[in-house]
């Protein structure tokens, strides 16, 4: 609801295609060069497709990238995010922009985008990366053809200045306090450890003040937030792409006062939107509530995912904002946000044209000292 340092999306039977291919990264004479690319559909429907391209660099460090492709049959990209996507006839050029040029040993880089089709949409076999092709091993020794396993992510200490933050795979947490100002208490954060898709995180809080106004949302981020920080996010995604955002939430709440446990989901006019780039519309789902209410003004009720929510509508700042508050709390979710986002268009409160950049989930402190600990958490785009 603030500037809180706070999606969908596509019904379509799709057929996924996943190609994978060794190609060579063009870097210094005698530098080691390799890479893999995977190329999955990931979406389809009769005229259009969506695509996820995943670079990992198996060689030594480079600055930026150029992957290139041809098509056989006759698709065309119509728009991408995460990357600068030309097509010349038959041949695709896509490059880094501005925030994912430097790709480490064995690190990835990612990127989207939709395109057309007619008649059959089979995958691209070859790839070259700034003018190399494919070799299927990094100079001088062999390395695998294929990207790594996701590690397991370590546990992290307890961290308690409001400057603290986690980066935990594609996610990350702040100490995000951003409404104490003249306000007396604090906060904690920390992680539990994870792997992949899924991580566990906790805050502890002590909080007295104005009990209408939030302290502190110290939350897991995926995709912007005033900047982009971590890759691979799946985000941005546009609305009229009706793309899966699926994600599940099982956490604990011990202690007492004015709070709620939401997701926060941010949406812009533009794919990239950069850190001076204001959101225009803000949709939170609350999961769990005590003594606190939504911005703006109740509009009535609504039945999504089996439950019924209460739907609220305000403006806060210079965004619209929408709520959709559970009308019992519950501790465990399994939630498609893609359900959500498309009321809200369906109320012609926001466009289709809009682009989900952002999914938050964590508690919004008002007042009182208590403990949130997430035990399983995770959102994946489909």
């Amino acid at each position: 609801m603030a500037k809180r340092h706070r999606l969908a999306l596509l019904a379509a039977t799709a057929a996924v295609a996943v190609v994978t291919a060794t190609v060579g990264v063009a870097v210094a004479h005698a530098a080691a060069v390799g890479c893999a690319v995977r190329y999955a559909v990931s979406a389809q429907w009769q005229g259009g497709f969506n695509a996820d391209v995943t670079i990992t660099n198996l060689g030594d460090p480079v600055s930026s990238w150029r992957l290139t492709w041809s098509y056989g049959s006759g698709q065309r990209v119509t728009q991408a995010w995460n990357a600068t996507v030309t097509q010349a006839a038959a041949q695709v050029t896509a490059t880094n922009v501005a925030y994912n040029g430097a790709i480490g040993t064995n690190g990835t880089v990612s990127f989207g985008f939709s395109g057309s089709w007619s008649g059959s949409n089979p995958a691209p076999t070859s790839f070259t990366v700034n003018g190399v092709s494919c070799t299927g091993s990094a100079n001088p020794s062999p390395t695998p053809t294929t990207p790594p396993p996701i590690g397991d992510y370590p546990p992290s200490a307890r961290l308690c200045n409001s400057s603290d933050l986690i980066d935990i795979g594609k996610y990350w947490i702040p100490n995000n306090q951003w409404g104490a100002t003249g306000a007396t208490g604090s906060q904690c954060i920390w992680t539990n450890g994870g792997s992949g898709d899924q991580i566990r995180w906790g805050t502890s809080y002590t909080w007295s003040g104005d009990p209408s106004s939030v302290k502190s949302f110290a939350a897991a981020i995926l995709g912007w937030h005033w900047g982009w920080r971590r890759p691979n996010t799946g985000l941005p995604v546009q609305v009229s792409a009706n793309r899966n955002v699926n994600t599940s939430w099982q956490f604990s709440v011990t202690g007492s006062g004015n709070m709620n446990v939401a997701y926060d989901m941010w949406f812009h006019p533009m794919a990239n939107p950069g850190s001076g780039d204001q959101p225009t519309d803000e949709l939170m789902i609350w999961l769990y509530r005590s003594n606190a209410s939504p911005a703006g003004s109740r509009q009535g009720t609504v039945t999504i995912a089996g439950t019924t929510w209460e739907v609220w509508r305000g403006y806060v700042g210079t965004w619209n904002v929408y709520s959709y508050v559970r009308t019992s709390n519950t501790t465990n979710a399994t939630l498609n946000i893609r359900d959500f986002t498309n009321d809200v268009v369906s109320r012609g409160w926001m466009s289709s044209s809009k682009y989900l950049t952002s999914v938050q989930a964590g508690p919004e402190i008002f007042t009182g000292s208590g403990q949130v600990q997430t035990g399983n958490y995770s959102v994946t785009i489909g």
